[in-house]
């Protein structure tokens, strides 16, 4: 729903995409899968009625405000804060890193680095994350996402939500709309239970079953469903 951006704090949603999903959540149920931490999604969305998922969907806001949290990943937060603790330290050194404290994660961005200095980051990043058997690494777009080493993903979240939900797929179709490697955990999830659709102007292959280029055509999108519901 916003433009890749230098650094995660400047992803804003424009006062055109809020009006449109504003109007999308007064027609269907909606959710927002993230990998930011499910606080920081509130304050930018700042909308109610809405399923928030954050950290990878380790975190789970309900619309009446009800906190669905891992208890594993929760266990495990004491040493996910360990291992931020040493990549910040170790990679303090390199122009452009950023180790962001995702609650329950830890992204590890290198957007900024220098092209010379990327594989020495991702090295580092790799090393550090190798030393605990409780975490595991994913990557997505210029980022490395340190993650509890558990059987839990976006599409886990995907169908905890439809589950809560008493989701029907003869009565209902679920559409996930998404831009990260992450989500194609997501995508995988929705072949038997909706379809997914991939922001991306590459053509790198995907699980979803349809695809648009930019966020512009994403709000097109969702416009087109709000008045497919009027």
């Amino acid at each position: 729903m916003t433009p890749i951006v230098s650094t995660p704090d400047l992803a804003v949603l424009s006062d055109a995409m809020k009006a449109i999903l504003k109007k999308l959540v007064s027609k269907y149920t909606v959710s927002i899968i993230s990998g930011r931490a499910t606080d920081d999604v509130r304050s930018k969305v700042n909308m109610d009625n809405i399923y928030y998922a954050g950290s990878h969907g380790f975190e789970i806001v309900q619309p009446d405000g009800k906190k669905i949290i891992n208890e594993e990943a929760n266990r495990l937060r004491k040493i996910k804060n360990e291992a931020l603790e040493e990549l910040k330290k170790k990679t303090a050194h390199i122009k452009g890193a950023f180790i962001e404290d995702v609650k329950y994660t830890v992204s590890c961005h290198y957007r900024l680095v220098p092209e010379a200095h990327a594989a020495e980051f991702k090295e580092i990043v790799k090393r550090i994350v190798g030393n605990y058997s409780e975490l595991k690494l994913t990557e997505g777009k210029k980022v490395l996402e340190v993650r509890p080493n558990l059987d839990w993903d976006k599409g886990k979240a995907v169908n905890w939500i439809l589950d809560a939900l008493g989701y029907n797929p003869a009565k209902n179709s679920a559409i996930y709309i998404g831009d990260d490697r992450t989500d194609e955990d997501a995508f995988a999830v929705l072949k038997d239970r909706g379809f997914g659709i991939l922001v991306a102007e590459d053509n790198r292959p995907t699980q979803a079953k349809y695809k648009v280029k930019t966020v512009h055509e994403v709000k097109r999108l969702l416009s087109y469903f709000v008045e497919l519901a009027s």
